[in-house]
Formats: structure tokens, sequence, C-alpha cells
């Protein structure tokens, strides 16, 4: 009797785990930014080139969704050119978030940089974790 060769199959990653993890991340600063302007007051102001610009639930949404998305297309390429993606792209991710924490300076008062230090941080810890975990798992 001849035995059938077995196969180990690997759950396919798909875009929907990648999807999942900038809903989560769009969501989670979304909480953050309400409970820091709407319940905590903290006026939320950053300066620009010719004056104050309200960072807004809308602007909170896109920049998180932008970063994670781009986290997310980051990982993908380098999975196709390195063994070694996760690790790889762990480390850069890790630095990106803590450089992304110097545009907290724009900020108009105390209470808005410790928010913006909050959201940014929020959103890579949202992203590095669900990006990082899923991909691992895969591989």
């Amino acid at each position: 009797m001849t035995e059938l060769p077995t196969t180990v199959r690997r759950p396919a990653r798909t875009w929907t785990n990648d999807l999942v993890t900038v809903a989560a991340a769009v969501v989670c600063a979304l909480i953050t930014w309400a409970l820091a302007t709407q319940l905590g007051g903290v006026v939320l102001e950053v300066r620009i080139a010719d004056g104050l610009q309200v960072v807004d639930a809308a602007t909170v949404a896109i920049v998180a969704a932008g970063a994670a998305a781009l986290g997310a297309l980051s990982l993908r390429l380098l999975e196709r050119f390195t063994a070694h993606a996760v690790p790889i792209w762990l480390g850069v991710a890790i630095l990106v978030g803590l450089l992304s924490l110097l545009g907290t300076a724009a900020a108009t008062n105390p209470a808005a940089i410790g928010t913006l230090m909050t959201l940014h941080g929020v959103v890579a810890a949202v992203v590095i974790a669900g990006l990082g975990r899923s991909h691992r798992r895969q591989a």
C-alpha cells in the first residue's frame, strides 16, 4: 500500500487581516481622540506654516488609516524580497513610530503634545501588534 504525501497547509495571507488592522488603528485612534478632546477638553491644535490647524476626527482617521496602510504595504513588499521580513519590518516600524513623535512638537500646548504623542503611540502599537502577529503566524 502506498502512502499519499501529506502537505501542510498554511493559512492564506489575505488582505483581510491587514484591513482589520487598518480599521482597528482608526477606531482606536478615534476613541483616543474622543476621550481627550470631547471628554477631557483638550484643545488639539498644531502650528502650520500659515497659522493654526485644529486636529479633528477626520484628520485623525485619515492619518491613522494612511499610516496603517503604509505599514501593511511595506510589510507585504518586504515579504516578496526576504524571508526575514517581519523582524526587519518590526525594527523599521518601531523607528518610524519613534520618529513620528517629533511631529508632536508642533502642538500649541502641553496637553495637546501629550494627546498627540498618545495618538501616535496608539496607532503604532495597533499596527505593530496587528501586522506583526498576523504575518509572523502565517510565515
